[in-house]
Formats: C-alpha cells, sequence, structure tokens
C-alpha cells in the first residue's frame, strides 16, 4: 500500500493505536523541536499493525513502504529501523519510544499533528531547518 496523502495517514493512525506514538513524538518535539521528519517518523511508525494485523515480522517493512513516496526517504528509513541499526536518529527514536513508556503527561492528539504531517509531506521541513 503506497500513501498518497496525509488525510490517508491520518485515517490509518486513528485505526491504530496511537497514545504511545503521540508520546513518543511529543518527547522527540521536546528534545529535538527543528527535526520534524525523526518526530513523524515516531507517529507513524504505529501504522505497521494495521496495515499488517497478523503479520509482525513485515510491519515495519510495510509502514515504511506507505509512508515512503509521501512523507520522504528519511523517513521511512527510520520507520524501518531494525534492531540491528545503530544510526544516532534510529538511536534517539528508540530511547524516546522507551522513555515514552513510563511517561505521564498530556501529549495531545493526532489532529495536532496534521499541519506537521503536511509540511514534511510538502518536503519544507528538512532536518537543519529553522522551527
Amino acid at each position: 500500500m503506497e500513501l498518497r496523502s496525509v488525510e490517508e495517514l491520518m485515517d490509518l493512525l486513528y485505526a491504530g493505536r496511537h497514545r504511545h506514538a503521540l508520546r513518543t513524538a511529543a518527547l522527540l518535539r521536546r528534545g529535538r523541536p527543528a527535526d520534524k521528519e525523526l518526530q513523524v517518523a515516531a507517529l507513524v511508525r504505529g501504522i505497521g499493525p494495521v496495515l499488517c494485523p497478523g503479520d509482525e515480522a513485515t510491519r515495519a517493512d510495510s509502514a515504511a513502504e506507505a509512508v515512503r513516496s509521501l512523507l520522504g526517504e528519511r523517513v521511512s528509513r527510520l520507520v524501518r529501523a531494525d534492531e540491528d541499526a545503530a544510526d544516532d536518529d534510529v538511536l534517539r527514536l528508540r530511547q524516546a519510544e522507551e522513555e515514552s513508556r513510563t511517561a505521564a503527561f498530556d501529549a495531545g492528539v493526532l489532529e495536532d499533528w496534521r499541519t506537521v504531517l503536511e509540511l514534511v509531506a510538502a518536503g519544507r521541513c528538512r532536518l537543519g531547518a529553522v522551527d
């Protein structure tokens, strides 16, 4: 499946378990406010179970392929990040995922992320951009 719009992506996000993804993305927003692609990758990693409900082995690959054309190569790579990847961005993403499991704060709602998703989809948010 290839997503063609932020609206399609939002539908998948709403269909999944998004509370953990929201907390992870919010933690990354606090720690790396200019890196919208990293934040978005944290948010969309959770669409794998919606795309492949019974197939745990292919969830990350399916989610990465689904968002590649919409959100770009970097987001796709971060969504796919396997257990052996030692890239700094992947490590930061994993750290935020772990931290978000015990973090107790209001991470907002999915709708808060629509504009960020649209900016990343439009290619207007690249690493190093000013907030």
